[in-house]
């Protein structure tokens, strides 16, 4: 289970299980990567039950 992050300056796909990291970072600084796990960690849960709706598994 992933999740991709879309900013201006580039796109981050992040790994949700079996814990949340970097899988790819396409032109974004690693300040703004340190922010982006924050925020995909605060938002965990609520991202994976998105996914499962959106692929129904």
């Amino acid at each position: 289970m992933h999740v991709h992050v879309y900013c201006a300056e580039g796109e981050a796909k992040f790994w949700l299980e079996p814990d949340i990291k970097v899988a790819k970072n396409w032109g974004l600084s690693d300040s703004q990567i340190i922010e982006l796990t924050k925020i995909v960690k605060e938002h965990k849960n609520e991202i994976r039950d998105h996914w499962k709706k959106h692929f129904k598994s």
